[in-house]
């Protein structure tokens, strides 16, 4: 009987070729100040031009704040690990929190009139409008967040 692979899995396997950097913070607010020095260590082995590294910064930044504030609700035993696997010209980020998971599909659409004010529910929508493809992952574990970001255009 072979073992069935979880998302959690890919935080344990080595993609050939790939450079693995990762961050791991606990579920307070304030921690999220670490993903800029983070991402700028990631940047220098992608070396990503200013407006790609803005993408990656502005989409990892909502997923740790969504994994802090709403998967571990801001409950500083939990914790939110961050993880980038850089493989040619591809950067898959996973964020994985420790909460029980949400409906993506009934997320309200920001964009629209009676949404425009709110004061949240704008970073899914800006993952997904800044990265090239994002899944959740929900398990016992907790909740991932699989994020890719393709710069062989830019090459």
């Amino acid at each position: 009987m072979t073992k069935k692979t979880s998302v959690l899995d890919k935080f344990k396997e080595e993609k050939r070729g790939a450079k693995r950097l990762r961050l791991r913070c606990i579920s307070n607010p304030k921690e999220i100040t670490k993903i800029e020095e983070f991402l700028e260590e990631v940047n220098r082995v992608a070396r990503l031009d200013d407006g790609t590294f803005y993408r990656l910064m502005v989409a990892t930044t909502e997923a740790v704040n969504n994994a802090i504030l709403h998967g571990n609700k801001s409950d500083s035993s939990k914790k939110v690990c961050v993880q980038c696997d850089i493989v040619n010209s591809s950067i898959f980020v996973y964020v994985k929190d420790e909460g029980k998971g949400f409906d993506p599909s009934v997320l309200p659409n920001p964009t629209e009139k009676e949404n425009l004010l709110r004061p949240s529910g704008r970073g899914i929508f800006l993952m997904r409008t800044l990265m090239d493809d994002v899944r959740f992952h929900f398990t016992e574990e907790g909740t991932v967040v699989e994020m890719l970001l393709d710069y062989s255009k830019l090459r």
